[in-house]
């Protein structure tokens, strides 16, 4: 397959390098040092199942100097999804399929607003990697896995291709009888430490040390869990108990993702985490009142981050 990674970084450098390996044509859209590096001396990936380095075909930070491929994995922030979408649109055929990767509840319907569904699938992943230096992947622990499906969960053509290109590849994935509960269950873990975490600016650890902060982790789920279930999306209590299972056993220092980028002053997810519960309670009738405090108190640092990426 002519594969289009677009975002090099932890996720999209990890499974571009492994699909490449298995001897696909992939290509990367990356940026900067780390987009120079792997033109130079390829993308190498140290991992706990082995060290890799592959060089792809083309590396660019230009959708237009991309061939047209046959399938585009999405590794790039789930704010990014409605651009990237448009600059897709020029390089797409109708057989083209997009795979989002990232965290968030409403990434199908981001791509799906700018590009035709019959180009889309839903899709996640669970992956503990990162961009150690430029040009080099670092995959640290966890073994990675790609769920994706049809948006209607029926068992298409493409759905049984791309089983047969990860099997190959050597990368574990799941397409699941219900992907959107599958998406909303990760949600319901990524959302609830996120912006909790990204206010108090300490470990989860800590944060579940602390009886107050505690509960309103619990209750940020369950107002995530209301929200699902006005979507039609069947989580219930099971799930907030393996959830709240899940955050009991993360390792001392453990940090979210967005939390780190809050932190660090860069452009974050929130708008798609505890924003999108937010704006979701408010079209659908149910009261969000912590995922509001904690948008609310993060989103002028959010505004500021985005200010200071445009200049």
């Amino acid at each position: 397959m002519k594969i289009l990674v677009y975002g090099a970084g932890g996720v999209g450098g990890y499974f571009g390098a492994r699909l490449a390996e298995s001897g696909h044509r992939v290509s990367f859209i990356a940026r900067g040092e780390h987009m120079r590096a792997i033109k130079e001396s390829g993308l190498q990936l140290e991992s706990i199942n082995g060290d890799i380095t592959v060089y792809p075909k083309i590396v660019t930070s230009k959708v237009s100097e991309a061939e047209t491929p046959d399938l585009v994995l999405l590794g790039v922030k789930s704010w990014q999804l409605p651009e990237v979408a448009s600059a897709l649109k020029n390089i797409i055929t109708k057989d083209t399929i997009v795979l989002p990767l990232q965290n968030g509840a409403d990434n199908y319907e981001k791509l799906t607003r700018v590009l035709p569904k019959e180009n889309v699938l839903a899709g996640l992943c669970f992956i503990v990697s990162f961009i150690e230096k430029p040009g080099k992947i670092k995959h640290a622990s966890f073994e990675p896995r790609i769920v994706f499906g049809e948006a209607d969960n029926s068992r298409s053509e493409r759905v049984s291709k791309l089983c047969s290109v990860f099997s190959e590849a050597k990368i574990d994935f799941l397409n699941p009888e219900n992907i959107q509960l599958e998406i909303w269950k990760k949600f319901l873990f990524i959302c609830t430490i996120s912006g909790i975490g990204g206010l108090t600016r300490v470990s989860i650890d800590k944060i579940r040390s602390n009886d107050y902060l505690f509960d309103l982790m619990k209750k940020t789920s369950e107002e995530i869990r209301k929200v699902a279930n006005a979507r039609g999306i069947a989580l219930n209590e099971e799930h907030l108990e393996k959830e709240f299972q899940i955050i009991e056993n993360q390792p001392e220092g453990t940090t979210a993702s967005t939390q780190r980028d809050i932190m660090e002053g860069k452009p974050s997810e929130i708008e798609n985490f505890n924003g999108f519960i937010v704006r979701e309670g408010e079209r659908l009738g149910i009261e969000t009142p912590v995922n509001k405090m904690i948008y609310e108190c993060l989103k002028p640092m959010e505004e500021q981050a985005r200010k200071t990426l445009k200049c």
